[in-house]
Order: C-alpha cells, then structure tokens, then sequence
C-alpha cells in the first residue's frame, strides 16, 4: 500500500493500521510537511517535492504499488512566500492538473484534489478511503467523553442541554455550509455568536484566535466534514493537541460530525479531555 503522506500525525496512524492488516507500506512524503520520523514507521520511505506528482508515481511504482492512501496536511501558507515558484516548480504532471484538468473549474481544494486523483490514476495509482485502515479512529454519535461538566441538568437522551445545546443547533448548519463552500471545516462559537472561523490558517491557530476573542471562555468549537465528503482526502481530524489548545483557550465542548471526523489516537484524546474538562460530542 502507497501512503503519499503531509504534515501531521495521521499519516503515522494510517502507516500502523495498513502494517497491522499485513500490507508493507511504501510512504513518500511530501517535502516541507512531513515529519522524518514517518520513515522509521515504514517500510520504504522517501522525500518528494509537493508539486511534483510524477514522482511520487515513479517512486511508488517503483516498488509495484497501485493502491495509495494521501494523509496529513500541506503547510498552505507557503503558497503565499514570494519564492513559492520555486519551492513549488511544478512537473508536467502537476502542469497538466492545472492547465488541463482544472480549466474552466474553480480552483478549490475538493476540486484540486479529485483532479489530482485523477492524474495518479492516470499513472496506475488508485487513492483509497483514508479512513479504511483507521476506521477505529472515527467520531461515534452522542458524547464521547465520560465527565460532562457542560451539559444542562436537564440532560435527556445523551444531549447537551442549555447554553452549549443552543450553541449546537446554531452553529452547525453554519459549519455544514462553511464546508460545503469550502472555507474551513470549522467554527467557534459562544451564546449564539459565531467568534471565529477557520480558513488556510487551520483550526489551532483558530483555536488560539477564539481564545483571544472570548476570555470568558465556555464557547463550543464545531468541525463538521463537506457534503458528500469525498473520504478519499481531506477528511476533518482532531487529536490530543485539539483538546489541549481548546483547555488552554478555555473552549468547553468540541462537536464532531460522526462517521466522518477522525479522532487521531482517540482512546488517549479522550483521555486527554476527560482529564481536562472538555466534553466531545458526536452530531
């Protein structure tokens, strides 16, 4: 199994999940995301450039791999460096992908991305569901975290109830919508006021924003997937440094779309939030 892997711990979950299924796993990480430590958890390794896919084929072909996995972020902001035409010199491949697949289609990353699956398809690698080795990880419905210090005592049902409930129920058709247009996958919220939104910088540094905007605290952090989420990529994910900033910035409750949100290293993040006085709840 190819794992085309960026920034993140995800790619380290997926590696583990294909090796326990008795797959080798031949991983190219994509050059400036990447942690190096991902080499020592497979079994071929090897640094790309991110504008050049036809590498990533060569190398995984290499190796006879037609099935890959694509996992963990790109570092976005480097787009926007005044030498990103040379951090990002693309192939002929990647050049075709803009001037051919993606002409007269808008530019956004669902676009971006089927385009690029399909240009590895054209050179004989099939991208698979990135959850399919790591199923274990995703979000479940209702709470998820045993202590729930936010939730009304009216709770019915295993759903919240007062202040935080009203802040769920306004704030996710705004989320759902804010990832259908593809924004952000996320939002914070407090008494019915959204008070920050996520865009190209991710949802930690949001996070902290949200924290800045609301010292009172008590406001309720929603990450939702796309419409007709393609699980292909892009799929939301959360992990203990989730919880952490959320603790830190004084966010209480953390809601996740479920089926479709990947809890990295759940059993510890839950843990984590127990620990910490952060309730998660499965929409």
């Amino acid at each position: 199994m190819g794992l085309i892997a960026g920034e993140g711990r995800l790619p380290f979950v997926i590696a583990a999940g294909v090796r326990r299924s008795g797959l080798k796993v031949v991983c190219v990480g994509l050059a400036g995301s990447v942690e190096l430590a991902l080499a020592g958890e497979v079994d071929e390794f090897y640094t790309v450039p991110v504008a050049r896919p036809g590498r990533w084929i060569d190398k995984l072909k290499k190796h006879g791999v037609s099935r890959a996995i694509i996992a963990g972020g790109i570092a976005k902001k480097r787009i926007f460096t005044p030498w990103r035409i040379l951090w990002y010199l693309p192939d002929w491949r990647a050049a075709r992908i803009w001037y051919w697949r993606l002409r007269k289609k808008n530019k956004q990353n669902e676009t971006v991305l089927s385009a690029l699956a399909d240009e590895l398809a054209s050179g004989g690698i099939i991208l698979e569901d990135s959850t399919k080795y790591c199923k274990e990880q995703l979000a479940t419905e209702g709470p998820m975290t045993g202590s729930r210090p936010v939730f009304a005592k009216g709770l019915r049902r295993g759903k919240p109830g007062g202040a935080i409930a009203a802040d769920i129920e306004f704030g996710w058709p705004i989320v759902k919508k804010m990832a259908e247009m593809d924004i952000g996958q996320a939002i914070a919220v407090k008494e019915r006021e959204v008070i920050a939104v996520e865009a190209i910088e991710g949802t930690a540094e949001m996070i902290e924003r949200a924290g800045r905007l609301c010292k009172a605290g008590g406001w309720t952090l929603l990450k939702a997937a796309k419409a007709g989420q393609d699980m292909r990529f892009d799929v939301p994910c959360v992990g203990p440094d989730t919880i952490r900033a959320l603790a830190k910035n004084r966010g209480k409750c953390l809601v996740l779309e479920a089926g479709k949100t990947i809890i990295i290293d759940k059993e510890k993040t839950i843990e984590i939030a127990n620990e910490l006085g952060v309730t998660i709840v499965g929409r």
